[in-house]
């Protein structure tokens, strides 16, 4: 497998599922064929596996794969997961990949692993669990609302607390959407349609501005 310690920032690239989705193959013949270099790939230093969508085009023009327009790799939303819980954590994961929407998930179980790699991610939304061991979810979003490079991603909270728990730990900066547990997968799926939804009309209004 081709390695990069950290990817050249202009350079395109997704996670493993969301490849497979890309190329209509399975998440273990994807993997099988970063292994072969027939796709090139890195990993982030928290161990996350990154695909360089210019060998996932070329893969496609080689064995004449159309893409499936809804799944174009400029237009997908990136979304970081952050939950200790395994069972949750397969879940969500599990119906990002049966949903048909261009959504690149990648599922940490740690705040610490996310902040390791955020700067090489940039996720346009955050889904994170408030109760994690060490650093909290509360102290993540904290530390996140100060970075201004990610100071537009979308932040949502997941958890079990009652409101007046939460406000006894500080609260939550303001625009963060408080999802309750157990997670309501349609209201989430929608929640995605609706900013993907919102992403391609703004690109198409730019390019009909870009024409006049």
């Amino acid at each position: 497998m081709s390695h990069k310690a950290i990817p050249d920032p202009g350079d395109g690239y997704c996670g493993t599922s969301y490849a497979a989705k890309l190329l209509n193959l399975s998440v273990g013949t994807v993997q099988t064929l970063v292994e072969k270099n027939e796709l090139q790939a890195w990993k982030t230093q928290g161990g996350h596996r990154r695909i360089s969508l210019a060998s996932v085009e070329d893969y496609q023009r080689r064995h004449h794969i159309q893409s499936n327009s809804i799944l174009n790799g400029n237009e997908r939303l990136r979304v970081l997961v952050v939950e200790d819980d395994e069972n949750l954590l397969r879940t969500l994961q599990a119906h990002f990949d049966k949903w048909d929407l261009a959504i690149d998930a990648t599922c940490m179980a740690s705040a610490i692993e996310a902040l390791i790699d955020l700067p090489v991610l940039k996720p346009q939304v955050l889904l994170t669990d408030l109760r994690l061991p060490g650093v909290d979810g509360f102290e993540l979003i904290r530390r996140l609302s100060q970075h201004p490079q990610l100071s537009g991603m979308a932040v949502l909270a997941m958890t079990g607390m009652s409101a007046a728990d939460v406000a006894r730990k500080g609260g939550l900066p303001e625009g963060v959407q408080v999802l309750r547990k157990p997670i309501d997968l349609g209201w989430l799926h929608g929640y995605f349609h609706a900013l993907l939804s919102l992403r391609q009309l703004s690109q198409r209004q730019g390019q009909d501005t870009e024409s006049v």
